[in-house]
């Protein structure tokens, strides 16, 4: 644990918008980030707005300290870990301002690139940077490393679609560059930088060779060092200044506020895979497929195609190869229109056929296949990071070179790989400009592994400038770069670098040993240790694409922090520190374990298939009493009396002044504990009805099983919830179903599952799949269920125990949504459509693959379907949402927030909806409306 540096920061400075965090569990979870670097910062803090950036950073100089700014945490290279002040950037500064009819978009650097693009698709425009991270990675990452990615090489990127910038310089002085003054400004505030950068563009322009390798080196994606292509491509100060600072990765000024001329999207897209028996054939084809203008031409070397062929849906056409020296190129048409495509395509087929190809080329629109196509393309690094040894690190490192230049450097890189030990490593990336990632596994706990390291770096080095490249093409320079920035640009053109670095920041407080570095082993410094933990999550890369989804993200700690911190408790331990280990262990429970919504949407998100409710629900396991099981494992056995029980209260506690009952709830909260009894609240609603009658009708088409929450919650209103309502629709349809013996004790199992209480899970288990096993007459009839929560734990039984029962595989367990939508909306009429619906998608229907029967059946009850850009899971998750009401209140904010404005836009929607009755609970209890599920109002409309 690092000693507490010198000078403390004066509170004062900072101002009482500025969170400070310093315990060691939010210092620790802060720390980490995609790269293989750890540095654990003294304090991290996290300003509201830009007047508080400028405030940290007065306060950060009169202290003599340090401070960089961390966001999306997906950087790959370095750049967003500090030992000293680490400026949060994510927790706010997440506005998105789209303007001019989506022709330009103002966003803080606190969005994700998905979110901004999310909001622009209905107007057909996107941000021009396309990186693979665009779940996760933020508008300030974007904009400080110069992101670009599959298609928008060096034309679309950050530097290219910039329209301006509102930032803050490391005096305090706040400056917006769109303005109309904006120089007038900056030669008032900042005279000796607007002087300075003048004079270096004038310095630069009088060396001729100095300008023509500069215009090479910039021909090509190149995030290594500053851009000083800004000295030539503007002559007046502030679009210097403006341009330096993209791609600067926070050394030289904070972005609060970017505004981007945005990109028309070419829907119509066809998508096809080019098998050539070499790479250098590959490579020979290569300039003419660039000229066709192909929006993507990505590259796949024999020993990614060869991870290819162990993934589980790989395509007829790479698993067919007996892949020896094979490379192939996946290609996209884009256009605007079915008709443009269908003429680019002819163009580029026939092109195709011509090619000396290893497999008959195709292009399909088929959205299928072209996920089939584009899941080996990114499951390359999902199969390569996600099997490495436990205890080393997955490093995804890019290069450029000039095109031509291409197969000597992929060549020479292969014959690395085998020289230095690196086994399995792949070679994939953008080809058309000539940029590449390779992915290699290393463990940096070892010195022979270190030096091992070293030495593969000196000689790619070596490599990458012998063939008039770039260290860095797209992932920036960060600490692993830093060192040879030197190498790259010579003596004069590295002096300049640091001379813009000081009149930017001259007291160099900005992210020291980030872009510029002096030390020449400074890369092999901080290197990240990633100890053995737990089989569940020993495969996370730390790259934090889960966390966008996570409904504690802003509360407590997201899956990527629980799972680091595991890590860190466990290298405390190793190292003898009791008094870390301790002080993380005492936060851990609460912001670990407690407060998660084991929803299971990071697993959605993780590119390595980690689902962090599993490490989450071992733990409960774990910490649960003898007395919990066996009460619990009770629960099980008389589940239909518990649930009616639990139905009987709520309905009497609804009758009952709410704050008496809620005082009462409190008492028992502090009894026995906050996560063992719920917290009554007058939003909850009164208890459900009893569970349907069992029936078997002999010309049953589906077996329907009714979930145990309408038991325990009563539908909103006076309705009678979503079971009678899809019975209803179903009788309407004219579809007779089967329902099981003794349906009111039978559950999915999710209250067991979620808590870790194993032995009544398993008693769950065995009775539901063996009853409805029976019920579907051995799987001819497909179940279908009311509630998507439910649905997916039924999903999540069948899968536990097919091992064991192999029969079970012919069950068939759908939602009521996909079912409704697609066997009764046909059969049924909509007497009078609503104006207008607010849909809540929940983490349920978005694993089932349910969301868009959701919204099909919204759209036949609705004129207008409003389902929020923010939406996520609202944390209610059975019971968590009672346990912990701010949880579910920090999860719904934005969803709701914008859910009340659509309301007061529309003038009040006429309904809003979901399909999960908590999930209803959740929502109504955050927005303060009414959720039911979809099929009630479906139900009601068509009574005739």
């Amino acid at each position: 644990m690092p000693t507490t540096l010198a000078e403390p920061l004066d509170p004062a400075l900072l101002g009482p918008s500025t969170q400070v965090h310093s315990r060691s569990i939010d210092r620790f979870a802060r720390a980490h980030d995609a790269s293989h670097y750890l540095l654990i910062p003294d304090a991290v803090l996290s300003p509201a707005d830009a007047e508080g950036v400028a405030r940290a950073f007065g306060a950060v100089r009169q202290a003599g300290r340090t401070l960089t700014f961390r966001s999306g945490g997906t950087s790959l290279s370095g750049q967003g870990v500090s030992g000293d002040i680490l400026v949060d950037t994510r927790s706010h500064f997440r506005d998105i301002h789209v303007e001019d009819e989506g022709a330009t978009v103002r966003v803080g650097p606190g969005a994700t690139v998905r979110q901004v693009n999310t909001r622009l698709t209905r107007y057909r425009r996107k941000l021009g940077p396309d990186p693979a991270s665009e779940i996760a990675c933020t508008i300030g990452g974007v904009v400080a490393n110069n992101s670009s990615g599959m298609a928008c090489g060096i034309t679309e990127n950050s530097y290219r679609t910039i329209r301006s910038l509102r930032v803050v310089l490391p005096s305090g002085t706040i400056l917006d560059t769109g303005a109309a003054d904006a120089n007038a400004q900056l030669r008032a505030a900042e005279p000796a930088l607007a002087e300075g950068l003048l004079a270096l563009r004038e310095r630069l322009l009088a060396s001729p060779d100095h300008v023509a390798f500069l215009r090479q080196q910039f021909s090509m994606k190149n995030t290594m060092g500053y851009g000083l292509n800004a000295l030539l491509d503007f002559d007046d100060p502030v679009r210097i200044l403006e341009h330096l600072i993209i791609g600067s990765e926070g050394t030289l000024a904070f972005v609060a506020e970017a505004t981007f001329r945005t990109i028309e999207v070419r829907s119509a897209i066809a998508t096809g895979l080019l098998v050539f028996e070499t790479l250098s054939a590959a490579m020979a084809a290569l300039p003419a497929l660039t000229d066709l203008g192909l929006a993507t031409i990505e590259l796949l070397d024999a020993a990614s195609l060869r991870v290819a062929q162990g993934l589980s849906d790989v395509p007829a056409t790479i698993a067919e190869i007996e892949v020896r020296g094979h490379a192939a190129l996946l290609v996209e048409v884009h256009a605007a229109d079915a008709e443009a495509l269908t003429a680019s395509r002819a163009v580029a087929q026939a092109h195709f056929e011509a090619l000396p190809l290893a497999v008959t080329p195709k292009l399909t629109t088929d959205a299928a296949e072209r996920a089939a196509l584009w899941h080996v393309r990114k499951g390359l690094y999902t199969a390569v990071a996600g099997a490495r040894p436990s205890g080393t690190t997955a490093l995804l490192e890019d290069i450029v070179v000039p095109v031509n230049r291409l197969l000597v450097t992929c060549e020479r890189l292969i014959e690395l790989f085998a020289e230095h030990g690196y086994e399995g490593s792949v070679i994939f990336g953008h080809a058309k400009d000539g940029n590449v990632h390779f992915l290699l596994n290393e463990r940096f706990d070892d010195a022979d592994s270190v030096a091992r390291y070293r030495r593969f770096t000196d000689d790619l080095v070596e490599l990458v400038l012998g063939q008039q490249g770039s260290l860095k093409a797209e992932h920036g320079t960060g600490r692993i770069m830093a060192p040879f920035v030197r190498r790259q640009y010579g003596d004069e053109l590295t002096d300049m670098m640091w001379e813009i670095k000081r009149l930017f920041d001259p007291d160099l407080i900005l992210n020291p040993g980030v872009v510029l570095s002096d030390d020449p082993d400074s890369y092999l410094h901080d290197l990240k240790r990633v100890p053995t933990v737990e089989s569940e999550v020993d495969r996370c890369v730390e790259c934090g694409y889960c966390e966008p989804t996570c409904p504690s993200k802003s509360i407590t700690l997201t899956p990527r922090q629980r799972i680091v911190i595991r890590r860190d408790m466990a290298w405390a331990e190793e190292q003898g520190d009791t008094a870390l280990l301790q002080d993380l262990q005492a936060d851990y429970d609460y912001d670990g374990v407690q407060t998660c919504a084991v929803d299971g949407m990071c697993g959605v998100a993780c590119p390595v298939d980690i689902n962090t409710g599993d490490l989450v629900r071992r733990l409960r396991a774990e910490q649960s009493s003898k007395i919990e099981d066996t009460v619990w494992d009770a629960a099980a056995k008389g589940w239909g009396a518990v649930t009616r029980v639990g139905g009987t209260a709520l309905t009497f506690a609804a009758a009952m002044p709410a704050p008496l009952v809620k005082g009462v709830t409190q008492v028992g909260r502090a009894v026995l504990g906050a996560d063992t009894v719920p917290l009554y609240d007058g939003g909850l609603p009164r208890g459900g009805t009893r569970a349907p009658a069992a029936q078997n009708p002999a010309d049953a088409q589906a077996v329907f099983f009714g979930a145990c929450i309408g038991t325990m919650f009563g539908a909103e209103g006076h309705g009678e919830g979503s079971r009678d309502a899809v019975r209803a629709l179903l009788d309407r349809a004219g579809i007779a179903v089967v329902i099981p013996e003794d349906t009111g004790g039978m559950c999915c199992g999710t209250p067991w599952k979620s808590k870790g209480h194993l032995a009544g899970y398993d008693r769950m288990t065995e009775r539901v799949l063996s009853s409805l096993w029976a019920a579907s007459r051995q799987g001819e009839l497909p179940v279908v269920c009311d509630a998507a929560s439910c649905t997916e734990g039924l999903h999540t039984m069948l899968a536990k125990s097919v091992a064991e029962y192999p029969e079970y595989a012919a069950l068939v367990i759908e939602d009521a949504t996909t079912y409704i939508a697609r066997e009764v909306l046909p059969r049924v009429t909509v007497s009078a459509k609503l104006d207008s619906v607010a849909v809540h998608p929940t983490c349920s229907t978005t694993a089932l693959g349910a969301t868009g029967a959701l919204t099909e059946i919204a759209a036949a009850v609705a004129s207008d379907v409003f389902v929020p850009d923010g939406w996520g899971c609202c944390a209610f998750a059975g019971d968590r949402g009672m346990l912990h009401p701010e949880l579910t209140a920090s999860a719904t904010e934005v969803e709701s927030a914008e859910v009340r404005a659509a309301d007061a836009d529309r003038g009040g929607f006429d309904a809003f909806v979901s399909a999960n009755r908590t999930c209803e609970i959740g929502m109504t209890r955050a927005t303060g409306q009414p959720y039911r599920h979809v099929v009630e109002v479906l139900e009601e409309l068509t009574r005739g």
